[in-house]
C-alpha cells in the first residue's frame, strides 16, 4: 500500500500518574526525522516512543508531543515524617531566635519542600500505558497516511496513463514528419542546384534525408519512456516505501521528455512532448509526498 508522508493523530490514556496525551504530526522529508517534545517527568519513556515510531514510519518529518495531565488522576500523597521532624526542629530554633514570631500555619507546613511526598509510581504500569497509547496513536497516523497515499497513488496512476496516451500518439506522427521534411528539403535543394553541378539530385536528397532521420529518430527515447512508465506502475502496485523510487523515475522521465522535445520533427510532436513534460512535473510534485 502506498502511503503519504502527511498525517495527524492524537490520543490519550490513563496512567498511574495521570492522563497521558500523545500528538503526532508528519510531513514530507527526505529521510525519517523525529522531533520529540516530551514532558520532563516522562523523559524515561522517550526511547520507547522513538523505537515505536521508527518501526511504523519509514520516511517523513514526525513531530511528537508527549505530556502528562495530573489533574484528573494524581498520585496519592502522604506526609514525610522525617521532613516534618526537620521542619519542627527548624521552627523551634527559629522561635528561640525570634520569640515574637507567630507559630507556623498549617498551609506553611504543607507547602514546605519535601513535607508532602507523592507515593512512588509504578514504572511498569506507566510504560505499559505509554505503549498502549503509542500503538493507538500510530495506528491512527498510519491510517491517515494510507488514506492520503491512496489518493496520491490514484493521481500518479492517472498521470502515467496520460503519458502513455501521448507516447502512443507520437510514434505514428514520425513518418509524416519525415515525409514533410523530405518534400521541404527537395524544394530547397532543387532551388539550390538549378545552376550548380555536383552530386545527382536524388542522391543528395537521400543523403540529407538519412541524416535528418537519424537526428530526429526518437525510438530509443520512446522505448525508455515506456520502460520507466512500466516501472512506475509496478512500484504503485507493489506499495510500501516507494517514494524515492518514484522520485528517481520522475527524474528519468523528465530527462527523456526533454530529449524528445529537442528532437521534435514537427509541431504536433513538439506539442505532445510539451504535454508529456507537464505531466512529468505534476507527477514529481505528487511523489514528493509519498513515503
Amino acid at each position: 500500500m502506498i502511503q503519504s508522508m502527511t498525517g495527524y493523530a492524537a490520543a490519550t490514556a490513563e496512567s498511574p500518574r495521570g492522563t497521558l496525551a500523545l500528538e503526532l504530526r508528519s510531513v514530507n522529508a527526505r529521510f525519517l526525522d523525529l522531533q520529540l517534545r516530551v514532558a520532563e517527568e516522562l523523559r524515561g519513556l522517550e526511547p520507547l516512543l522513538r523505537e515505536m515510531i521508527a518501526a511504523r514510519v519509514a520516511r517523513g518529518k514526525v513531530d511528537c508531543r508527549f505530556f502528562l495531565n495530573v489533574g484528573t488522576a494524581a498520585r496519592p500523597a502522604q506526609l514525610d515524617a522525617a521532613a516534618l521532624e526537620r521542619l519542627r526542629a527548624l521552627g523551634a530554633a527559629a522561635k528561640k531566635a525570634f520569640p515574637e514570631a507567630g507559630p507556623l500555619r498549617l498551609a506553611d507546613v504543607l507547602h514546605w519542600p519535601g513535607v508532602v511526598a507523592e507515593a512512588p509510581a509504578d514504572e511498569a504500569a506507566m510504560r505499559a500505558a505509554a505503549e498502549r497509547l503509542g500503538r493507538r496513536a500510530l495506528d491512527e497516523l498510519v491510517a491517515a497516511r494510507a488514506r492520503e497515499g491512496e489518493k496520491l497513488a490514484a493521481a500518479v496512476g492517472a498521470q502515467v496513463a496520460a503519458m502513455r496516451a501521448h507516447l502512443a500518439e507520437i510514434a505514428p506522427l514520425m513518418p509524416a514528419a519525415v515525409a514533410a521534411w523530405r518534400d521541404k528539403l527537395a524544394e530547397r535543394l532543387r532551388e539550390a542546384l538549378q545552376s550548380a553541378a555536383g552530386e545527382p539530385f536524388d542522391e543528395r536528397i537521400r543523403a540529407e534525408l538519412a541524416l535528418f532521420a537519424a537526428k530526429v529518430d526518437v525510438d530509443e527515447e520512446l522505448t525508455r519512456l515506456r520502460g520507466h512508465l512500466d516501472e512506475a506502475e509496478r512500484s504503485l502496485r507493489a506499495g510500501g516505501p516507494a517514494g524515492k523510487r518514484l522520485d528517481f523515475l520522475a527524474q528519468e522521465l523528465n530527462r527523456e521528455a526533454n530529449t524528445l522535445a529537442a528532437k521534435a520533427a514537427s509541431q504536433p510532436i513538439a506539442a505532445r512532448a510539451l504535454e508529456l513534460k507537464l505531466l512529468v512535473e505534476q507527477m514529481r510534485e505528487q511523489v514528493q509526498n509519498i513515503e
